[in-house]
Order: C-alpha cells, then structure tokens, then sequence
C-alpha cells in the first residue's frame, strides 16, 4: 500500500477493510454459500458488514484524535501523460459520517434479512437463492462504501455505478414474480434506466471538470473552484447543474423520483437499504461533499433548494393516498430526502447531513417494521409449523395492502411499539430524533426562505397526516381480514434490530442536541465553509404544533371506520378528484410512458429494422460478401500450374524494373 503522506493516526490505515471486509463475505459466500446452508451464509455477510462498521468506529476515534484526517493512496489506477487517477481513500468527518450510517444501519438489516429471507425464500419457492441474496447484499455495502470513502470523483463514480448495479440486481431478486409474471423485472429495468439518465448527467458534470481543471482530485478542483466561479461563472452553473441531474435520479427528486416507489418490487430488506442506508443518500452525499462547488455558485443553489421543496411537497401528496404500506414509506422517503436536498441547496450542509443520519433510522425501522407486518398477514411462521402456507391466503390476497390489515397491535405487539416510535420520529414529535433534525431545515429556511418554509411545513403536516392513517389502518380498530386476525409476532431474529433501529430514532436527536452541536462541530472541519443552522424554539414549536394537528386530523377522519362499507376511503368523500388524482400518483408515470417511453420505444422499433438491420447489418453482410467475391476471383490464381507461377512472377519484375527506371 503507497500512502500519499504520513499518517497522523495509525487507525486511519485501516481505511481499505471498510471494502475489503464486505468483499471478502461475497466472495465467501460465492465460492461456498450453497453449501453452507443458511446459517453459516448469513452469519458471513452479518460478520462483513459488521466487519466494516467495526473499522467506521475505530476511523471516528482516530478523527476524534487528528480531526483533519488524511488521504491515502492504495494503488496507482490511470496514469498517462494528460491523465492521472489513483486509487485514494479520503478519511475526514464527512466520509467517516457516512461510513458510520452505511454500515451501522446497513449491518441491522443484514441481522434482519437472516430471518426475513428464510420465510421468503420459502414463500416463493426457491430457497437456493438464500446465498445469492446475500451476496449481492454484500456487494451493495461495498459499492456504497467505496462512493462514500473516495477522493476523486472517478473513484466515486465507481461506487456510483456499483450501487445501481446492486439495486438493479435487488429490486429484481424476483424478477419472474409480479401481478403480470414481469412486473419485478420492469421494475428494476426501470431503476436501471432512470438511473441511466441521472448517470449521464454526472458524467458530463466531470468532463467539464477534467477539461477545466484537468483533474478529478477533490482536494485540487476545490482549491481552483472560487477562482474559476469568478473568471468562468458558466462553466461552474453547467458543471453544478449536470451534477444535480445525477442527484435527482440517485436520491429521486423531480423529474427522476419515478424510479423508487416501484424499487418495492424486492424484498422488504432491499427496500430498507435502499431508501434508509444507502443508494438514496449517495445524491445527498455528492452535494454536500460538492459543497465548495455550489457555494460558488448561487443560481445553482437555488434550482437544488427549489426542486428539493418541490419534491417533498409533492411527494407527500401521494403518499397520503396510498394503500401499499410499502408504498407510502417509499413517497415518504422522496418526501424526506427533498428536505435533505433543499438544507444542501440553502448551505445548511449539517443540518441536511443529520436529517439523512436520523432518516436512516427511523425509515429502515419503518420498512423493516412493514416486513414484520407483511411477514405476518403471510402467515410465514406456518412454514416452521409445517402448515401449509398457501391456505393462509387467497389467490388475490395482497399482504401489503392496509385496508386488509387492523388489529395488529394487539396480534404483533413488538412490532407495533417499535413502528409507532419511527412513525412518530418521522412525524417530528419531540423529543424524537426527526423532531431535531428536520427542525433545523426548517430553521435554516426561516431565515431567508419565506416561500420555502411555507412549502417544508405544508410538506410536513402531510407527513404527520399520512403517518397517523397508516397507523390506524394497519394496527388500531378490529381486523378486517382472517389474514389480520390469525397474524402474529414473528422470531427474535426480526424484532431485535427493530428494537435497536427505535432506539437510535428515540435518542438519535442527542447526536446534534441544541446546546451541544456535537454533529455541527464534527462535520465542521470538513465542512468548514457551511451555514451554521442552530435551533430555532419558534419554528419548532410551530412544527411541532402542526405535526400535532396531522396525526389528530388522521385519528378524527379514520379511527371508526379506516375502510367505508363500499371499499372506499374516508378522505375521497373529502377531496373526491384532489384524492383520486393524489391516489393515481397524479398520473406522472403514464404522462413519461406517453410522452417519451412510447416514443423512444416506436423510434427505436423504426431503427431496428431501418438503421441496425438495413444499415449496419447490410453493411456488415455486404463487407461478407463483397470479401466472399473477391476471394472467389483471386482463387483462380491458385491454378497450380508452375508456368503461370513464373510468368506471373516475371510479369511482376518487369513492372517493378519499369517503375523505377521511369521514376
């Protein structure tokens, strides 16, 4: 290993294993997962994942010893006369911070994925698929783990990538599964593609960056950035600009936010690492590591912070109109991750990074606990009673539905309390960990954003409301199904991490507790240049006195009757084509599906056969035959016949002997 400059903590060596620890567990598990059987496979990918938050802790004590942290070269990677890329690792607090959420959160899903995946694999009928699971699991810590650790943006760019590879290869763990037997597959090819769009954006971001600077090292590019936002403001506002396309398809903001309601496709697990840990905060995370960037560069700070307010209203919307409760989590989280995105558009980078901390607990508590509950309408735990499970629904049954559910509470109550302390976090009640850390956005925005705190606090009141329906719906009043009634708790295996995840969303607040700013001051030597957001008692007390009134409004509106006789919701007779218009996701999907996919799709059936078949498939076969031809000609040369050899062979020198004579 080459170190770019003497370390002043000898922890900070240990920077590679935060890769190596989940590499090694999908290697493991490849090469011998299958015939480990279950056990030995999950403990494998718990272990290196665990692996790596071991390392994440011992990298924030030596941080806590040299705040300033180091950078450390493991290899040499492009080297050629114009370009140079190495393979470096940066260590400061804004790494370290994310290597801490990725992990920590991610090492409690894993914990939960070892019991969830036995019944599920077994639910749909292929429990050879336990170790590919959790190899691609590992494979996700470890492309989130390199995004979030490297120095330049190339290396970046590879996690980057990695991580739409895994969710591609997640959401579509079922991939022969779905209401139309594709429906999986669409869904993850849909990730795959949207993500494609945001993923150009941020390609074209970094060649203006290479062109311009002529390198992809952070610490070079933001020590030119002040310079060049004064002599070449157009170029930092395109550069700025191409690099928020690839937030919006990452983090599923507007216009790119289509792909992640339908990421529910895979397995609960999947979901939660998704939209809690990993692949959505990556946007986030370029924003705020990009921070030099865009304080540069005030025009482009402002479309950040407008298309944020705009997606965490709009998002939360929809979700008050959904049935899924995965469904409602996942427009949650867009909802959620636009607040983060309009701290960072504002500069208030802390308070957006502590919004995505305590999110990733209480939203992977959220989903896991929406597992419990799925697992639970399922019958799962019939498998281990050799039951058969198919009796313990019908063919049309939808275990995620909530109008199918009620009376949880009292069938499954570890699952309840856990649920209800990271719904009421997410809600922004005190003294619970959302209450802080969205506080703190929406004090930032009152200092200079009218219009944008108007639309936070619309966003949130929504929030609380659609959190309050999904409570009653899914666990007050009686069950409204045989399913709901013959539920019950599930194994320890699943209810311990919840456990855990609702008690770092009860005290995750403390890790930025007004007074104290522990979270302000750690990121503050990376982020030195950041707008210091502290606490503002007012803005908080209105919050909160808002999230009040939604969960009330919620209880007044669905606590007697959650479903009408006549299969309807109570708040359609309310807002009647405002609810359906929310509930038919305000028909985004089909407008993209008209406007572009069934375009493209006709354009590219038009070339199949023109330009690919006509064009170059004609070219290529005309260069076949045109080579078949002449070979057919020049073969009559081959007579074997010695006297036309020579004759030819005098021809040949007489020709020669003649051009340079007449030279």
């Amino acid at each position: 290993m080459l170190f770019r400059e003497t370390l002043s903590d000898p922890t900070f060596a240990l920077v590679p294993w935060v890769i190596y620890f989940p590499l090694a567990g999908l290697l493991l598990n490849l090469l011998f997962g299958r015939r480990w059987g279950e056990k030995m496979t999950a403990l494998t990918a718990c272990l290196a994942s665990g692996g790596s938050f071991v390392i994440s802790v011992l990298l924030m004590l030596g941080l806590t010893r040299n705040p300033e942290g180091t950078v450390l070269t493991l290899f040499e990677w492009i080297h050629t006369a114009a370009f140079q890329v190495d393979w470096t690792f940066r260590v400061d607090t804004l790494s370290v911070t994310m290597m801490l959420v990725v992990s920590g959160v991610g090492t409690l899903i894993h914990v939960y994925a070892a019991g969830y995946m036995h019944y599920d694999v077994r639910l749909n009928g292929d429990p050879a698929r336990y170790s590919r699971f959790f190899i691609f699991f590992n494979l996700f810590i470890m492309a989130m783990m390199i995004l979030v650790s490297a120095n330049n943006y190339l290396v970046l760019f590879v996690g980057w990538e990695g991580v739409g590879l895994c969710s591609y290869l997640l959401i579509g763990f079922w991939f022969e599964k779905g209401t139309d037997g594709i429906a999986n597959a669409k869904a993850a090819k849909k990730a795959f593609l949207v993500n494609r769009i945001g993923d150009f954006g941020l390609l074209i971001a970094l060649f203006i960056l290479f062109w311009n600077f002529g390198s992809l090292d952070f610490d070079v590019i933001f020590s030119r950035a002040p310079l060049v936002a004064q002599t070449a403001p157009a170029i930092m506002l395109t550069v700025t600009l191409f690099m928020l396309l690839g937030v919006t398809g990452k983090s599923a903001q507007l216009p790119l936010y289509v792909w992640l309601p339908d990421a529910m496709a895979g397995p609960t697990p999947v979901s939660a690492l998704i939209h809690a840990a990993t692949m959505v905060t990556a946007g986030v995370y370029l924003i705020a590591r990009s921070h030099v960037l865009y304080s540069s560069v005030p025009a482009a700070q402002n479309v950040v912070m407008w298309i944020g307010a705009l997606t965490a209203l709009f998002a939360a919307t929809i979700a008050v109109a959904q049935n899924d409760i995965k469904k409602v989590l996942a427009y949650s989280t867009i909802s959620q991750l636009g607040f983060m995105v309009t701290a960072v558009g504002m500069g208030a980078f802390t308070a957006g990074m502590f919004h995505l901390t305590t999110h990733a607990f209480f939203k992977a508590l959220l989903f896991l606990g929406a597992g419990s509950v799925i697992l639970g309408m399922e019958g799962a735990r019939n498998i281990d009673s050799h039951s058969h499970v198919e009796q313990a629904h019908g063919a049309h049954f939808d275990p995620q539905d909530m109008t199918l559910m009620g009376g949880l509470r009292k069938k499954m109550p570890v699952t309840f309390w856990v649920y209800l302390a990271g719904a009421l976090a997410l809600a922004g009640i005190a003294p619970l960990a959302g209450f802080f850390s969205k506080d703190e956005i929406l004090a930032a925005a009152s200092h200079s954003h009218a219009a944008i705190l108007i639309v936070l606090l619309v966003a949130a009141f929504l929030t609380a409301f659609y959190m309050g329906r999904q409570l009653i719906m899914v666990f007050f009043g009686k069950p409204r199904t045989e399913n709901a009634e013959n539920a019950r708790e599930n194994i320890p295996l699943i209810t311990l991490p919840l456990v855990l995840l609702a008690i770092l969303s009860i005290f995750g607040g403390l890790l930025n507790l007004p007074g104290s700013l522990f979270m302000g001051q750690w990121l503050e030597h990376t982020l030195g240049g950041a707008k210091e957001e502290g606490f503002n008692i007012v803005i908080a007390f209105i919050s909160l006195l808002i999230a009040l009134t939604g969960l009330t409004l919620a209880w007044l509106l669905y606590r007697r009757e959650p479903v009408r006789s006549d299969g309807s919701d109570p708040l359609e007779k309310m807002l009647g084509p405002v609810y359906r218009g929310a509930k038919a996701k305000w028909r985004i999907d089909e407008a993209y599906q008209f406007l572009f996919v069934k375009q493209l799709t006709e354009l590219a059936d038009e070339w199949a056969g023109t330009v690919d078949q006509g064009i170059i498939d004609g070219a290529a076969v005309g260069l076949g035959s045109l080579t078949k031809a002449v070979s057919h000609g020049l073969r009559k040369l081959q007579n074997g016949l010695v006297r036309t050899y020579a004759l030819t062979v005098f021809a040949g020198v007489v020709l020669i002997f003649t051009w340079l004579v007449t030279r």
